[in-house]
């Protein structure tokens, strides 16, 4: 397995498009690693249940000209020209993609060779879903 980058490229937030993908400053698309959001903004698709509350709260974590590092896994992007990364805040470290997780926000996602912290989200996703936080209490799965 390839480590990932120890201290990874830093990056502006110019947008959040919802609640597992942003946009960089120089324009990327960051799709983060090992988490799925609730469905907000697909084009010819409902809106999910806690969609809408997922986009929020990463607006709230990453505010257009927050600073972010990003570390990479073993595939650097995706089939729709997304890169893959994990997302950290560059202010205080807030690990992005499992904030998502342990607050109810998104679930887990985990699809190899992309999984470097997959027992780290799945133990999040299980408290997270023991304790009805965000989705796990406002949704019926």
């Amino acid at each position: 397995m390839v480590d990932p980058l120890p201290d990874g490229p830093n990056a502006v937030v110019r947008r959040v498009v919802d609640g597992d993908t942003l946009v960089i400053t120089n324009g990327d698309r960051i799709r983060l690693i090992g988490i799925d959001s609730p469905e907000s903004v697909q084009p010819n698709a409902p809106v999910e249940c806690f969609g809408p509350q997922a986009s929020a709260r990463m607006k709230q974590l990453l505010p257009p000209g927050e600073g972010i590092r990003l570390e990479y896994d073993r595939e650097r992007g995706d089939r729709f020209g997304r890169t893959l990364a994990y997302v950290f805040r560059r202010s205080d470290g807030l690990f992005i993609n499992a904030a998502q997780i342990d607050s109810g926000y998104a679930s887990t996602l985990s699809i190899a060779p992309n999984t470097l912290y997959a027992d780290r989200f799945t133990d999040l996703q299980k408290q997270a879903k023991s304790d009805k936080r965000g989705l796990w209490g406002a949704c019926t799965n």
